[in-house]
């Protein structure tokens, strides 16, 4: 029996256990990528390790998200990043060198490796054949320690693409065509893997795009095969000799098939407040619009912006449209200033923006009030923009820069007038790498430059015997780690816990953090209860770390997306889902809870919770790998690093 690519880049991996569907596994990672919303706490817990040196092949932390400086916290965070980056070993890429994402494919990725990374965007290295993991920071720490990533092996799923893509019609629509399939919740311990006679027709950005936002499906990865196209991409940056061929064997066997023939598709979008609302343009033709932003990790590649600038030139936007364009990184911006696309943004009235995350998480460009917003990124939820009330539509950059110009949502298969651009891409990209620092052979004499920002990671204590105290919140579905840690403004305080847990659920709930350090005064511990997809979204571990500090034990939800599962055994959380979903309707706020014995229930894969309240008892789920068991119990990942010192 032949094997899928992703069977095969796994193998090689395998540290600890056996790749066989549905069991737990330990793979070696490569590569290691790190962002400064999470990488701050990601060093700070590699430190805590107590090595001298980064042990995997290659290590980089970027600035990409953190790079509007109101106050002191960010500049603090990016000096120590990159002080602690010299010192450890880590690459160092420099705020305005780019997105780490759109960076990282261009500079770093390399075909069949492994890499993981502390954002939930790091499928995007699936390109170019890589099996490229988002994760929380603690994670990711351990991975640059050289130790194991622990996951559950995963279904492969078959994304087999035929035909070619019609003009006007782009790789966001791919992308949105599987999600509209799949939806955001229930794909957990998945990998798509993009096959067939379709790929061909594909160049790297746009199979970038999709593995990109493959992760609003919530798989663990996607992944093409690295084959002429990647080759032809890799030589462009001057790195031809990192290609290598790989693909699955014609005779693979998969968990499962979806089908898409590409020249069928037609331009779609996905509606507030979801990835997975999908519909297509062309049905809400007409409507004004108010912005446009286009870039982020999705769609910010050099192709996607010349296409852009090529609709672009000769129009002016729409004089109700705010345009807003980010090249995802400095090659990016240097490339559209050589060949006139950068004055071509300028002369149409666009906005040129930082090649930094920003607006996707909310850091700037927010809507007005109840204000269309077309962008380019892969999240619009509720919120997210750092307007509740704005309606943020996500759609390809062909169906942006069209809006822009007419100033309402226009099908970019109608008579509109505007010829298709016709992009070549590019057989050399302008590499400059003179933003990228590298650190010395030996670091040891370098100074780590700590801000008044910056605290130890939090620590937790072993587990008890007995849980007891209440429902300090319940919840719905689909709630992202945005509704539990809030991006934008206070994103700053990332790096100061105690600081940062004040907010937790504070989008929701503005009081959550009080009644938990309430109940902590008294000897309470806190629970949570939520529907179906808890935990869906940003990798950002601080959605565990922070409940932590607040002495939150247990998360008893309908479902719980698999980075967010995977933080919270990292930090002593206990994850529990109801057997029967009706369940979640017998717990309310503030209904007392006990979970007696609770190390030996945890031991079996069902625990019996009391609610005093109530006078009932429900049994709930409690499907965990053995790893995550110890973790649990030694009250959390560090504990346990630290006992095997």
């Amino acid at each position: 029996m032949g094997k899928t690519l992703t069977e095969k880049i796994l193998l090689s991996h395998v540290k600890e256990g056996t790749l066989e569907t549905g069991k737990p596994i330990g793979i070696l990672i490569d590569q290691t990528l790190t962002q400064d919303a999470t990488g701050t706490m990601a060093y700070l817990q590699f430190e805590a390790m107590g090595l001298a040196r980064v042990q995997n092949e290659l290590a980089v932390s970027y600035v990409d998200h953190n790079t509007i400086q109101v106050g002191y916290e960010n500049a603090d965070d990016h000096r120590y990043l990159q002080t602690v980056a010299a010192a450890k070993g880590v690459i160092f890429s420099r705020p305005g060198n780019g997105i780490c994402h759109q960076v990282h494919l261009e500079r770093f990725g390399k075909p069949g490796k492994t890499m993981l990374g502390s954002d939930s965007h790091t499928p995007t290295g699936g390109g170019i054949g890589m099996i490229a993991i988002g994760a929380g920071g603690l994670d990711v720490a351990v991975a640059m320690a050289g130790g194991p990533f622990h996951l559950i092996s995963p279904k492969v799923i078959e994304i087999r693409l035929t035909g070619k893509l019609r003009p006007w019609v782009a790789a966001k629509d791919v992308i949105l065509t599987v999600l509209e399939h799949y939806g955001v919740k229930g794909n957990v311990n998945c990998i798509f893997e993009y096959t067939g006679t379709g790929v061909a027709s594909m160049e790297v950005p746009e199979r970038a795009t999709i593995c990109n936002m493959g992760a609003e499906c919530g798989v663990t990865t996607s992944i093409f095969p690295s084959d002429e196209k990647t080759r032809i991409f890799l030589k462009a940056q001057g790195r031809e000799e990192d290609w290598v061929a790989l693909s699955s064997d014609e005779d693979a066997s998969y968990d499962g098939l979806f089908e898409i023939d590409l020249s069928t598709l037609e331009p779609k979008m996905a509606c507030p407040h979801s990835p997975g609302n999908i519909e297509k343009v062309s049905k809400l033709a007409g409507k004004r619009v108010e912005q446009v932003l286009i870039g982020s990790c999705t769609n910010s590649s050099y192709a996607d912006m010349k296409k852009v600038a090529d609709i672009l030139d000769g129009h002016t936007v729409a004089e109700h449209v705010s345009l807003g364009i980010a090249p995802g990184s400095r090659e990016v911006l240097l490339m559209l200033s050589k060949d006139g696309s950068l004055g071509k943004f300028i002369q149409s009235g666009a906005r040129i923006l930082e090649s930094a995350c920003g607006f996707c998480i909310g850091n700037h460009q927010s809507p007005g009030t109840e204000g269309v917003s077309l962008r380019t990124s892969n999240r619009n939820f509720e919120g997210r923009s750092g307007t509740k009330s704005g309606q943020v539509y996500l759609v390809s950059p062909e169906t942006a820069a069209l809006a822009a110009i007419t100033g309402v949502f226009t099908d970019p298969l109608s008579d509109h007038g505007i010829p298709y651009p016709k992009v070549v891409h590019p057989t050399q990209f302008l590499v400059d790498d003179s933003m990228i620092v590298f650190p010395p052979e030996d670091g040891s004499k370098v100074e780590i430059f700590r801000g008044p920002n910056i605290g130890e990671p939090p620590k937790n204590t072993a587990l008890k015997e007995h849980l007891e105290g209440y429902v300090t919140i319940k919840v719905g579905d689909k709630i992202t780690t945005d509704h539990i840690m809030p991006a934008g403004s206070r994103l700053k305080y990332r790096s100061n816990i105690p600081v940062y847990s004040k907010y937790v659920f504070e989008p929701i709930d503005e009081h959550f953090s009080q009644r938990c350090t309430e109940n902590q005064d008294r000897g309470k511990d806190n629970f949570i209860v939520a529907g179906s997809s808890y935990g869906q979204g940003s990798s950002r571990e601080h959605a565990a770390i922070c409940p932590m500090y607040l002495g939150v034990k247990a998360v008893i939800a309908v479902s719980i997306e698999r980075i967010h599962q995977n933080n919270l055994c990292n930090f002593g959380i206990i994850p529990l889902t109801f057997l029967h979903e009706e369940d979640y309707a017998k717990f309310e706020a503030n209904d007392e809870l006990l979970l007696e014995n609770v190390k030996e229930q945890i031991k079996g894969g069902e625990v019996v919770l009391k609610n005093k309240t109530r006078s009932t008892e429900i049994t709930l789920c409690c499907d965990i790998t053995d790893e995550q068991r110890s973790m649990l119990i030694s009250g959390g990942l560090l504990n346990i690093l630290k006992e095997r010192a």
